[in-house]
């Protein structure tokens, strides 16, 4: 590793440190993180749960679908409240202009916010699917375990889970840097979202057959999108028009 990679590491971690730190200090980030997951667990479980071998297949099949998309969800939904927060919450605070002022590249800095939102996200994301895949093994009926086991979908919670996350915090960002208030921003993050839940759902109901080439093939495609939202976020972070924006306010 040269030494200008280390050093750009160094200032990424840096940022991450930083803004992990933040989030510590935000009481509705905290709130949002620890009680949404558990609303995302909850209900899914007790639905399955409560499927017996009896239920006909398109019940079962709807009822796993329904509690797979909630788990999708929490990849998409999650980030949004601290992917939004990034920017125009750094103005409310009025930290945003030394941010800007410091010798972090713009790049390091997008890059440092959104592994700060990631990580947690991810954690959070596994974590409930593991539980979830663990209580429904133990409490279960077979069809419902049959169903959850299926290689397709077991690929798409592991692909997707980043995947999305990545491009709900690309998407945070990019309107972060444009609004004014820290509600709208998260609020319109969320909504941006609606396109992206649309296309899971045909996925996680089984109208597209949810098989590991589909799995690939969508984890693909949301890689080019990550991508392209990651170059677009890079193009909107104007430093100088952003200082000039909100520095002075």
């Amino acid at each position: 590793m040269t030494d200008r990679a280390r050093v750009r590491g160094s200032r990424i971690r840096a940022v991450v440190r930083r803004e992990l730190r933040d989030y510590r200090r935000n009481r509705f980030v905290i709130a949002t993180m620890l009680v949404l997951p558990l609303f995302f667990l909850v209900i899914p479980v007790a639905q399955v749960v409560a499927l017996n071998a009896n239920a006909p297949e398109a019940q079962i099949k709807g009822t796993v679908g329904a509690a797979g998309l909630l788990f999708f969800l929490v990849p998409l939904i999650l980030p949004t409240v601290i992917a939004a927060y990034a920017v125009v919450g750094e103005r409310d605070q009025g930290t945003l202009e030394p941010v800007l002022t410091t010798p972090v590249l713009r790049e390091e800095l997008l890059l440092g916010k959104a592994a700060a939102a990631l990580v947690p996200t991810m954690s959070i994301a596994y974590a409930l699917m593991l539980a979830y895949g663990l209580i429904v093994r133990a409490r279960g009926v077979q069809p419902v375990i049959t169903q959850l086991s299926r290689p397709g979908q077991i690929v798409a919670a592991l692909l997707f889970t980043p995947l999305l996350a990545a491009f709900s915090i690309w998407v945070g960002l990019a309107i972060s840097v444009r609004a004014s208030d820290v509600r709208v921003a998260q609020q319109l993050s969320g909504l941006a979202m609606l396109p992206m839940i649309a296309l899971l759902s045909l996925f996680t109901f089984g109208v597209l057959t949810p098989s590991v080439t589909v799995a690939l093939a969508g984890a693909v495609v949301l890689v080019v999108l990550d991508a392209g939202a990651w170059r677009l976020v890079s193009r909107m972070f104007d430093r100088e028009r952003l200082l000039t924006r909100y520095g002075r306010s």
